[in-house]
């Protein structure tokens, strides 16, 4: 049996409610992650604190460059980077792809609205160094730089 509704009129006005909503953003707020430098104190990695606006967008593009996408189920297909695919291959190709991959990885933050200043040079056979600048919605500007290790941690 079929439910007879005698006022259709009353539920269309629902969805004219819906349209009048203001999206908020989230605040920053997040914990403070201590990043050790170098491979020999990752078991040292530890959170010291509390962090709020330009320090938290900082370690959030951090997270973002420093966690392969699809590889934790934590996090949501859109989050990260894909880099597995990059170890092995020629310098030069990595040098004109990864410019693309930082940039679809931050923007894919809503907080985020540009990846602008892209640089990238060969640090040594197996490495390759970013600089690049982040732009937030709020257009406050975020300088970046990061390593990316093309052996995969096997060397």
């Amino acid at each position: 049996m079929i439910p007879k509704i005698e006022n259709y009129e009353e539920f269309e006005d629902d969805d004219e409610d819906l349209e009048d909503f203001e999206e908020e953003q989230e605040p920053s707020y997040t914990y403070k992650m201590k990043i050790p430098v170098d491979e020999n104190e990752m078991r040292k990695c530890k959170f010291v604190g509390k962090v709020d606006d330009v320090e938290a967008l900082q370690q959030a593009i951090l997270k973002i460059v420093n966690t392969e996408r699809y590889e934790y189920e934590i996090y949501s297909w859109d989050y990260g980077i894909e880099t597995k695919d990059l170890y092995g291959m020629p310098i030069p190709y990595v040098m004109s792809e990864i410019k693309a991959r930082v940039t679809d990885a931050i923007l894919a933050d809503d907080r985020f609205e540009s990846v602008e200043n892209f640089q990238v040079e060969q640090v040594d056979r197996y490495t390759i160094h970013c600089y690049f600048t982040v732009i937030t919605v709020d257009d406050e500007e975020i300088e970046s730089e990061y390593d990316f290790d093309l052996t995969g941690g096997e060397e």
